[in-house]
């Protein structure tokens, strides 16, 4: 059984910066395309960003274009979100997610078998 554990949220101010973590432990992480999910109070669970098992391939929601980055570090079985430039509506609980077998899985909820507990993110203004 493959458990992934989110770190590294917290409360920041727009503007600031905030790096998570996603440390997978249960499986082989090399063989998992990983993503990034978030959840804004009273709003559905949307794609944040995601990276392909051999980290050659990245995509991003247009509301973070720009500002996050996504990297994989397979010998710590480790995934990471770098957030720049935070917004209030970044505020969310942020959940990685893996998808064992794919080489790369895109935006696609389903495509993620695995998933972390969530982590809260709040950026005030």
């Amino acid at each position: 059984q493959v458990q992934l554990v989110e770190s590294g949220g917290g409360l920041v101010q727009a503007g600031d910066s905030l790096r998570l973590s996603c440390a997978a432990s249960g499986g082989t992480f090399s063989t998992y395309a990983m993503g990034w999910f978030r959840q804004a109070p009273g709003k559905e669970r949307e794609f944040a960003a995601a990276i392909s098992r051999s980290s050659g391939v990245t995509r991003f929601a247009d509301s973070v274009k720009g500002r996050f980055t996504i990297a994989r570090d397979n010998a710590k079985n480790t995934v990471y979100l770098q957030m720049n430039s935070l917004k209030p509506e970044d505020t969310a609980v942020y959940y990685c997610a893996a998808a064992p077998g794919f080489e790369w899985a895109g935006g696609t909820a389903t495509n993620y078998a695995y998933w972390g507990q969530g982590i809260q993110v709040t950026v005030s203004s």
